[in-house]
């Protein structure tokens, strides 16, 4: 059945990929962002989009602007791609009544959004981690062991992470995290063993209904998992479907662990479903799924999906090839390896620009090779301008909860 989806933003990497795995099914996409050229523009599956303020700097604006949305169009799903989702759990009361979206309560996301919470509720229940602590001064990072982490408790797409390997990256993390206006705490975070991996998994109301595992094969920047192949993993299964339940989660729930052999730790945790095209192609359709729980079904679970499944998404491996190599040969090497399918590519299916079916996909990728070889260090500045556009701020939600507690209406 097509249906109308009205996407939260349209500037993310997990949009884009929403709309790769939504798309060819026929449905009616509409993108609501600040940015007018998103990243979801750019797409023969787009119909439309809409401008809007941003969430993160004017969130009552941009909830009126999705109000407006739903009443004056008719929508089937309102599809919460990124950080929105936390807005909207927090705004639930101003959105309009009937409002066909899945997201978790205010005070489920309170206990996963910050990284200090989310430590703090694995170790009530007993799950594994890095071992952790708190740092209000520079001086307590003097007690642990490099190399070790240094987290903002909120961030978005590892903006807000630093890897400290000695006593001059310890001043220069503290020093550049205070000066994001993060007071702090700050989070620190030793540093795991093991290979890249996530659980994505998508919750009724506590209720499992699909968990997906799969492995990083190719860095992104953040550094996000660009590459990926679906693995077997049963424990993080298991261990979500725990701490979903125990949440009483509603819509989609992301954990990010690091795994050797039998051991694992869980590092991060994303309240929302994150990049789910390689679930889809191993058989597990997240976003189909989510389509119909907003729409207040009741989804009967499905299975795991396939094992050895690849994906990859060209334009983010660009990024992150020019942001931490910083050179063109490197670059070029880079895209020589995917044109050509070689590892770690070979066999792996194009995620996010899949240019033979949605052709204007073609134009991200390209303006991002040309900035990628004209100056390799600018990227990591290109890709801040587009996660500012969808990213949400702990004061964005206090402001948000400052006009549902003065019962203020639009």
């Amino acid at each position: 059945m097509s249906l109308k989806i009205l996407f939260s933003e349209g500037s993310s990497l997990t949009a884009r990929e929403f709309l790769g795995v939504l798309g060819p099914h026929g449905h009616h996409v509409e993108i609501a962002d600040p940015n007018g050229a998103c990243i979801c523009r750019f797409s023969r599956w787009t119909r439309r989009v809409h401008r809007v303020p941003a969430p993160g700097l004017d969130p009552a604006g941009y909830i009126e602007a999705i109000n407006n949305l739903l009443s004056q169009r008719i929508f089937d799903v309102l599809l919460p791609t990124h950080e929105q989702a936390w807005l909207f759990a927090a705004a639930r009361r101003l959105l309009a009544a009937r409002a066909p979206v899945a997201v978790a309560s205010a005070e489920a996301f309170a206990r996963v959004e910050s990284k200090i919470e989310f430590a703090r509720l694995l170790d009530e229940v007993g799950l594994p981690q890095p071992g952790w602590g708190l740092a209000h001064s520079e001086n307590e990072l003097k007690g642990w062991k490099a190399p070790f982490y240094l987290k903002a408790p909120f961030s978005t797409a590892g903006r807000g992470v630093r890897r400290v390997s000695n006593a001059q990256d310890g001043r220069d993390a503290f020093a550049s995290l205070r000066a994001t206006e993060d007071q702090g705490p700050f989070m620190i975070q030793a540093a795991g063993k093991g290979e890249y991996a996530q659980v994505q998994a998508l919750f009724d109301h506590g209720r499992l209904i699909a968990a997906h595992t799969s492995a990083q094969t190719a860095i992104g920047i953040g550094p996000s998992a660009a590459g990926r192949v679906s693995v077997n993993h049963p424990f993080a299964r298991r261990d979500i479907e725990t701490l979903g339940g125990g949440l009483n989660w509603h819509g989609g729930l992301t954990l990010d662990y690091l795994f050797q052999g039998s051991d694992y730790a869980y590092i991060e945790c994303n309240p929302r479903t994150v990049e789910p095209a390689n679930a889809a192609a191993s058989g597990v359709d997240l976003p189909g799924l989510q389509l119909r729980l907003s729409m207040g079904e009741h989804p009967d679970p499905v299975p795991p999906g396939q094992e050895g499944i690849r994906t990859h998404g060209s334009l983010a491996i660009l990024l992150g090839t020019a942001a931490y190599r910083r050179s063109r040969s490197a670059v070029l090497a880079e895209v020589l390896r995917l044109a050509l399918h070689r590892a770690p590519y070979k066999g792996s299916r194009e995620s996010l620009t899949m240019v033979l079916s949605d052709f204007p996909s073609l134009i991200p990728l390209a303006m991002v090779l040309f900035r990628a070889l004209l100056s390799p260090g600018s990227v990591e500045q290109f890709a801040a301008s587009a996660v500012k556009a969808y990213s949400v701020t702990p004061g964005a939600i206090d402001r948000i909860g400052e006009v549902v507690s003065a019962g203020k209406g639009f």
